[in-house]
């Protein structure tokens, strides 16, 4: 097959799957639909990775999508992620069945916009429009707010509202700094949609007005960022999180906060051509490290599980945009590494915390004890993955914040202090409530849910693998992708 086909097939899977399945009223089909759809996309993305590392980018006829060593990297994390959340989704989704918390309806619903998200985001990573990078965010966007409604509780209604007019607004002033940039890049490429491919506006960068880039930037960082959890635009990412089904909280903080710093980073690359390197790099650093420590010291006053989780996700976000905003090589390199770890780790982490709710009847942190004791697979996966993301040795999250500390030491070396501080107090508050949890006996009112922790050992040891050795061939992608990214080229 061609690499067109493939993306035919990478982008078809997803969109037809939601179609189908918003039609299918059998459960366990819908089920087993949703995981082949998942895999049908995570069979793609390999093999255009392949094709992109073995021959460099591709861009498909009319110019509508490309794929370089930066997106297809993260199209390959996405399809991996969603097709382990899609087999987590089957049981657990049937116990809220069991439960009554969900209808047959709203699991069908629940089914077909997973896979709506999962096109959204295949879409955004994949196009050369940026235009439509801009509308794949708002796709994915509409499908996580129906997904954090469907419980239909006044909490989650309120969260979903929440979500959708925070990030309706932050998204309405990245499509302002999308007009912005086509006022600029049209007098170059004419007005057509040239000026917003992506591909001819990196060649053409050096002839866009520096002024007009530098304000464009300001407003695609408020917007991308909101949608990042960037501080203090974050409100919406502790609310979403604890009052949706713990697979979308998976998704949520392990696939759509990187889709939306995809498109900053694609923004910035153009903004360091037209203006040079510091002023979107200044920008982004700040923001990362005011994320990083405001969710580190937030992490200390949670008494909701999946809310403690979520503004972990907003540190390592923070964590991540600071170490694209240092703009080197390195930094590169330690950004994409982090993210891969943080995807893994993060959905690994809600995966068990699913389940831990599911045993214990609730998410407050106070009554849910004894864990191990319990259930000794759930128990240690909490624990592990909370040494995990907290950056112990020899997890990936340790040695990427290492590269991240070495970058910054080199480029920055007045941020150090800052980020250390904000990691050490991020890494207490997490162990402040996760041990507790963990080991003592459980309370009279436990019940045995059956746990399916094979997607959560998968991420915990693929995390694993990545802190002892990175594979070369894995290298060789980060390197590339981070070349792509310092200004390097193609």
């Amino acid at each position: 097959m061609s690499a067109l086909a493939w993306f035919a097939v990478l982008l078809g899977a997803p969109l037809l799957g939601a179609g189908v399945l918003a039609l299918i009223p059998g459960e366990r089909w819908a089920s087993r639909i949703n995981v082949a759809a998942s895999f049908i996309g995570f069979a793609a993305s390999l093999r255009l990775a392949a094709i992109v590392l073995a021959h460099g980018r591709i861009v498909t006829p009319g110019e509508w999508f490309f794929l370089d060593s930066f997106n297809v990297f993260l199209v390959a994390l996405t399809a991996f992620v969603s097709t382990t959340t899609a087999i987590f989704s089957g049981p657990y989704m049937r116990h809220e069945l069991a439960r009554g918390r969900v209808d047959a309806r709203r699991l069908r619903l629940y089914h077909a916009m997973f896979q709506l998200f999962v096109f959204g985001m295949f879409l955004g990573q994949t196009s050369n429009n940026m235009a439509i990078i801009w509308l794949s965010l708002e796709v994915a966007t509409l499908a996580t707010v129906l997904l954090v409604s469907l419980y239909r509780t006044q909490a989650a209604i309120a969260a979903a509202w929440k979500y959708l007019i925070l990030c309706g607004v932050g998204i309405s002033l990245a499509l302002f700094g999308t007009v912005l940039l086509f006022f600029t890049s049209s007098e170059a490429l004419g007005h057509g949609e040239a000026a917003l491919t992506w591909t001819r506006l990196a060649a053409a960068s050096g002839q866009l007005d520096p002024m007009v880039m530098k304000l464009a930037f300001v407003f695609l960082l408020i917007g991308y960022g909101t949608k990042v959890g960037l501080a203090p635009m974050h409100a919406w990412l502790p609310d979403a999180h604890a009052e949706g089904p713990t697979p979308v909280s998976a998704v949520l903080s392990g696939l759509l906060l990187n889709l939306a710093l995809y498109a900053l980073v694609r923004c910035k690359m153009l903004v360091d051509a037209a203006a040079g390197a510091d002023f979107a790099g200044h920008l982004m650093m700040g923001f990362g490290l005011a994320a990083l420590l405001v969710a580190a010291f937030s992490l200390h006053r949670q008494t909701d599980i999946k809310r403690m989780f979520s503004f972990s996700s907003i540190e390592h976000m923070g964590l991540m945009t600071f170490a694209f905003g240092i703009g080197t090589p390195l930094a590169g390199f330690a950004a994409l590494l982090h993210m891969t770890t943080h995807s893994l780790v993060k959905s690994g982490i809600f995966f068990t915390v699913g389940h831990a709710a599911q045993n214990m009847g609730t998410q407050a942190m106070a009554h849910i004890r004894g864990l191990i004791a319990h259930q000794p697979g759930i128990g240690w996966g909490l624990l592990i993955g909370a040494c995990a993301i907290a950056g112990f040795p020899p997890f990936g999250v340790f040695t990427s914040e290492f590269l991240v500390f070495s970058a910054a030491l080199h480029s920055a070396p007045w941020t150090t202090a800052v980020l250390l501080a904000g990691l050490l107090v991020a890494a207490a508050g997490l162990f402040r409530f996760v041990p507790h949890m963990s080991y003592g006996e459980p309370p009279e009112d436990a019940v045995v849910v059956r746990a399916n922790m094979l997607p959560v050992w998968l991420h915990l040891a693929l995390a694993l693998a990545l802190g002892v050795s990175v594979p070369g061939f894995l290298a060789h992608w980060y390197e590339q992708a981070a070349h792509i990214i310092a200004g390097g080229g193609a």
